[in-house]
């Protein structure tokens, strides 16, 4: 009876004959439902940013940021954890993901382990949480122990808490300093949470790990200034984003990277203040990791 109340596990009157439409008919009434989901993000876009703010404070700081989920929630934290080493140059430690069953159950369901709040506690536990850090704990019902758990842990420490769901008035939701609901009805499939609410929860930990990057000095621009450059995909976009921001040649980006041990952001800051590598390195710092400030400090 409690899950029957959940929006979650309620059943769309829009594909109530679903089983009798046509392939175009249930291709369209997805999509339709879809176009629901950013709406649903809209409305909470301030509660994001509280998240933000409070997450950049954490990360200046010397904090970690910690997603704590089970089944589609914890791979959505997996999927956004895992690219902030590539996009933005930054620790495996600073973004990590505490997973119901651990690692494993990204790729095969381990059904279960979800229902252990003990479980969630001591994951998150191990990996050393401390005040500093922020835990956001994801589940689309808002119910789930596991991230109850670990919010519960996280609270107690005095580690700021967020908390991600897909249901107005969440169980988890009394558990975190700063709670996010997006309620984005029922879903095409009911109960399938994998569809409309994990598309909405990727669009909001999109938001906060990109919008956290920029305010921490990992973009300029637009661009990827620290991405990473550890292949011929990234080491080209290295070249091009250079290129893009000084005017120089293909050539003298290779170069200028070269010097700087295929780090764009220093590379930029020389080529454009006319300075050498150190002084590059000690304007950025000064600059806490912006381009634009490093540049204007050395002029």
């Amino acid at each position: 009876m409690e899950l029957g109340n959940l929006t979650t596990e309620k059943r769309n009157l829009n594909t109530m004959n679903l089983d009798e439409m046509t392939t175009a008919d249930i291709l369209k009434t997805i999509n339709e439902e879809d176009k629901r989901v950013a709406l649903a993000v809209e409305a909470v876009l301030p509660k994001v940013e509280v998240a933000v703010d409070h997450i950049v404070d954490a990360l200046s700081n010397g904090g970690r940021l910690f997603y704590v989920g089970a089944g589609t929630s914890g791979r959505l934290g997996v999927m956004d954890a895992s690219e902030c080493p590539p996009t933005f140059m930054t620790s495996k430690e600073m973004v990590q993901t505490v997973m119901a069953g651990g690692n494993g159950a990204f790729f095969h369901a381990i059904e279960g382990s979800e229902d252990n709040e003990e479980q969630g506690s001591a994951d998150l536990k191990d990996r050393g949480i401390s005040k500093n850090d922020v835990v956001v704990g994801i589940t689309a019902s808002g119910r789930t122990p596991y991230p109850i758990g670990a919010l519960k842990l996280a609270r107690d420490i005095g580690a700021y808490t967020i908390s991600l769901s897909c249901n107005e008035n969440s169980l988890i939701s009394s558990f975190a300093d700063c709670n996010i609901e997006v309620v984005v009805g029922p879903e095409v499939l009911t109960g399938s949470t994998r569809m409309k609410a994990a598309t909405a929860h990727k669009m909001i930990l999109n938001m906060i790990s990109t919008t956290t990057m920029v305010k921490l000095g990992k973009v300029h621009e637009n661009l990827m200034v620290d991405v990473h450059a550890s292949n011929y995909k990234l080491m080209e976009r290295a070249k091009r984003t250079i290129m893009e921001v000084t005017n120089v040649s293909y050539k003298e980006a290779e170069n200028v990277l070269r010097l700087t041990n295929n780090e764009v952001k220093p590379a930029i800051v020389m080529i454009k203040a006319g300075v050498a590598l150190n002084e590059a390195m000690e304007a950025i710092d000064k600059s806490n990791g912006y381009v634009r400030k490093a540049i204007d400090y050395l002029k």
